[in-house]
C-alpha cells in the first residue's frame, strides 16, 4: 500500500501499515531491528552529501525514521523525533525552546519527574518556571509575561486528570507568539490530537500505551511545522539522546494493537469505575469519562474516548488499614507505570507535587491502571480487599 492510499484510509487500517516498508525488506511484514552505530560511505562524495538520510545512528536509522514517521502521521504533524523515554521526550523539548531568561508557564498536575526537571535542571539554568492551575483556560493571559516563551499542558493531568482546555490556551499563546507543548501520553496520540487544536508540539511516553507490554522505555515528540521540527531535531543531537533499536521495533509491533488494546482497557475501566461508585469507602473518583465527573464536559467535547487509568480517594482511615487494602490486592500490584496489560496500582503523594492548587484532600489517594483481565476479577479483588481494609483497626 502506497503512502497516498494509506492517507486516504481511516485510522484503524492506517495503524496497520504505518511504518512499514516490506518492498526495502525483502517482503519481510515488520521493519528487521537495526543495530547499528557506524554508517559506512561508498565515497568522500557521499560522505560530504549534506542530503544523505542516515549518516550515523544516534542521528537517525531506518527503524527510528519507520517509527517517527508513524507516529507523526497518527499525530498529524510534520515531523517527530524518538527518545529513550518518555521524559527525554519533555525534557529535550523544552531545552528546544528554552534559554536562559526565558518564563515557562507549566501546569500544576504535570508528570512528578518533569517537574523536577524543571527545578533542577531548568530553574538552575535560569528559566524562571510558574506553575498554574491545570483548569485556567483562557485565564492563562494573566499569567503571560514580556518574556515567557513556551506553555506546557498535560490533558489530561496526572493523578487527578484535569482536563485542560487546549484551544482557549493556545489561542492566547499564538496571540504572544509563544510556543505551546502537550503531553498526550494519556490520549496514546489515539483519542486527542492536540496538533489539531493549535499546540506546537505534542508528546507522550511510548513507554506507556504504545509500547503496552511494560517491557519498554521510548519517548516521542511530534512537531507541527518544519520549523519547529528544526528546532527539536537539533536538540536531540545536540544532547545526544536516541532510543534503542529494540524499544523502536517494539512500539511498531505495539502500533498494531493499539486501537483494539485502549478499547478493552477503556471497556473495563468504566466498569470498575461504575462499581466503585457505589463503595462507601470511597470519597471521590477521578475518571473524566465517567458522567458526574467534574471534567467529563470537556472531555467529551475534545476526547475520541478513554483509557483504563483512574484514580480514587479513599476515605479518611490510618495507615495500617491503607496498607491492609492496598497489601490484600491480588491483581493490583504496586507498580509506577501505566499502559501495559496488566492491571497496576500506585499511591499518590500530591501533597509534594502540587503547588499552585495546593494538595488538601484527606484519605489517600489510589491510582489505578486497569488492564486486559476480566473486569468482574478486578472488582472481585477490590472488593476483598475492601473488607480487609474495615477489618483493620
Amino acid at each position: 500500500m502506497s503512502k497516498k492510499d494509506n492517507k486516504d484510509r481511516r485510522e484503524l487500517t492506517r495503524m496497520m501499515h504505518l511504518g512499514r516498508a516490506p518492498e526495502e525488506y525483502f517482503g519481510i511484514v515488520n521493519p528487521p531491528i537495526s543495530r547499528t552505530s557506524t554508517i559506512l560511505f561508498p565515497s568522500l562524495a557521499d560522505y560530504e552529501d549534506k542530503d544523505r538520510k542516515f549518516r550515523y545512528a544516534r542521528m537517525g536509522n531506518p527503524l527510528s525514521d519507520k517509527f517517527e514517521c508513524a507516529v507523526a502521521e497518527i499525530e498529524n504533524g510534520y515531523a517527530a523525533i524518538s527518545t529513550p523515554s518518555g521524559l527525554t521526550s519533555i525534557s529535550t523539548t523544552l531545552l528546544a525552546f528554552l534559554k536562559t531568561g526565558d518564563h515557562l508557564l507549566i501546569s500544576d498536575s504535570l508528570y512528578p519527574p518533569a517537574r523536577s526537571f524543571c527545578e533542577n535542571i531548568l530553574a538552575r539554568f535560569g528559566v524562571e518556571v510558574e506553575y498554574y492551575d491545570p483548569l485556567i483556560g483562557a485565564g492563562i493571559a494573566e499569567k503571560i509575561k514580556d518574556n515567557t516563551a513556551v506553555i506546557y499542558m498535560e490533558s489530561p493531568g496526572s493523578a487527578t486528570f484535569e482536563i485542560q482546555d487546549v484551544p482557549a490556551i493556545t489561542k492566547v499563546a499564538k496571540a504572544h507568539n509563544i510556543i505551546t507543548v502537550a503531553d498526550n501520553s494519556w490520549a496514546a496520540g489515539i483519542l486527542f490530537k492536540p496538533l489539531n487544536h493549535g499546540v506546537d508540539i505534542s508528546l507522550q511516553s511510548a513507554t506507556k500505551y504504545i509500547g503496552g507490554h511494560s517491557d519498554i522505555n521510548l519517548g516521542v515528540a511530534v512537531a507541527r511545522t518544519p520549523e519547529l521540527y528544526t528546532r527539536l531535531k537539533k536538540s536531540a543531537l545536540d544532547i545526544g539522546v536516541c532510543a534503542g533499536a529494540e524499544d523502536l521495533y517494539l512500539a511498531l509491533r505495539g502500533l498494531r494493537t493499539l486501537h483494539l488494546r485502549l478499547q478493552q482497557c477503556a471497556r473495563n475501566a468504566m466498569i470498575v469505575a461504575e462499581w466503585l461508585q457505589t463503595c462507601e469507602e470511597v470519597q471521590r473518583i477521578y475518571f473524566p469519562a465517567l458522567p458526574g465527573d467534574s471534567n467529563h464536559a470537556l472531555w467529551k467535547r475534545d476526547f475520541s474516548g478513554t483509557n483504563g487509568v483512574l484514580s480514587f480517594l479513599l476515605r479518611p482511615a490510618s495507615k495500617a488499614r491503607v496498607s491492609a487494602f492496598v497489601n490484600g490486592l491480588e491483581l493490583f500490584p504496586v507498580g509506577s507505570s501505566w499502559g501495559g496489560y496488566e492491571s497496576l496500582l500506585q499511591p499518590q503523594y500530591l501533597n509534594t507535587c502540587r503547588t499552585a492548587v495546593p494538595w488538601v484532600q484527606d484519605g489517600a489517594l489510589l491510582r489505578l491502571q486497569i488492564g486486559l483481565e476480566d473486569p468482574q476479577d478486578l472488582i472481585d479483588d477490590l472488593s476483598q480487599a475492601f473488607t480487609k481494609f474495615n477489618q483493620e483497626t
